[in-house]
């Protein structure tokens, strides 16, 4: 007799165990009929029933999905609806050409700059040599 107790204390167990840690582990929003908290204090205090109720009414009810009709993980796609695969960017045509425009673009913003340079530089120049032809020396010193 006391062995038949001792077995349906570790089931009981068990199952306590198992209900308690799937509750915690699912998603609240997942979750049926009653709020998290709730079902934990149900498998908690009504020992072998309350585990036994949270697996037929509150764990969240697993999709059985017929043949074909939603995608699982090793199931493969049907040929109509199977994700396209991307190009990579150097088979990309059009990626391509906008590298050539976006460096075509660089290229002449950078020749545009450095004649923006060469005519500063001319300005300062002349603006010296006018300023030592007047008075003979630099304007800074």
């Amino acid at each position: 007799m006391v062995r038949l107790y001792g077995l349906l204390f570790l089931v009981n167990l068990a199952l306590l165990v198992v209900a308690l840690i799937d509750c915690l582990s699912t998603d609240e929003d997942e979750i049926r009929n009653l709020p998290k908290i709730a079902w934990v204090f149900i498998i908690l205090l009504f020992s072998p029933v309350g585990a036994i109720v949270w697996f037929v009414a509150g764990r969240p009810q697993r999709a059985v999905a017929r043949r074909g009709a939603e995608w699982r993980a090793g199931g493969g796609f049907p040929e109509a609806t199977r994700p396209s695969r991307s190009v990579a960017p150097d088979d990309d045509p059009e990626f391509l050409r906008g590298l050539a425009k976006g460096r075509r673009d660089d290229e002449e913003m950078f020749s545009k700059w450095e004649a923006d340079l060469r005519r500063r530089e001319e300005e300062l120049r002349r603006r010296e040599e006018e300023g030592q032809d007047g008075e003979g020396r630099s304007p800074r010193g």
